[in-house]
């Protein structure tokens, strides 16, 4: 896609960038192409590999409909959902014309039934961990000891009763309850005790 049409490209490439006039209330805004690449380029190549599974041909997309935009620039009313919308048509095209090479497979893709895991799957287990390093962070800080006593260092109920100098009873008592609130913190992004 991108070789065949380097010239045309050249050319959008050297007119200067454009600044536009945001439409969601804002004053004169400073948003130029240059801005909102630099804003969006990564979430879009996450989106784009997640749609894909491929990252050179995520980087590939992003680049077209940023390029594209370019050319479009006065058009667009609003960019960052022109470039999610564009994103998403251009990888389900590529899925769509590539289904002989996806379902065939080659050395760049992954073998699902091996176990690896599908770019969904990490960036759900990621947002999970983020989720979870964060409510870990809010609880109180005598809780937060006693799943670092427990989960972290492998210490048995009796251990950190002695460490702590709460009944073994009630150290299994509080994390039960930790964990609890920690799983319903977690239950939103889907992840249950069967995860």
């Amino acid at each position: 896609m991108i070789q065949d049409s380097k010239a045309y490209q050249t050319d959008f490439m050297l007119k200067p960038t454009p600044r536009v006039n945001r439409s969601d209330g804002q004053a004169l805004s400073e948003l130029t192409l240059w801005n909102l690449f630099e804003t969006e380029e990564t979430p879009l190549l996450r989106y784009a590999f997640t749609l894909t599974g491929r990252r050179a041909v995520a980087e590939e997309i992003v680049q077209d409909v940023f390029l594209q935009l370019h050319s479009h620039w006065d058009n667009v009313q609003n960019p960052q959902a022109w470039l999610i919308r564009s994103v998403r048509n251009r990888a389900f095209s590529y899925l769509r014309d590539n289904k002989r090479e996806v379902l065939a497979g080659d050395d760049n893709s992954r073998d699902l039934s091996s176990g690896e895991e599908t770019p969904e799957e990490l960036l759900l287990r990621m947002e999970a961990s983020r989720v979870l390093r964060q409510s870990l962070h809010e609880l109180d800080p005598s809780d937060r000891e006693l799943v670092k006593l427990k989960y972290f260092e492998g210490l048995k109920y009796s251990e950190i009763s002695h460490q702590t100098g709460l009944s073994i009873g009630n150290v299994g008592y509080r994390l039960h309850h930790i964990l609890k609130q920690l799983a319903e913190k977690l239950r939103p992004l889907g992840i249950d005790e069967k995860s």
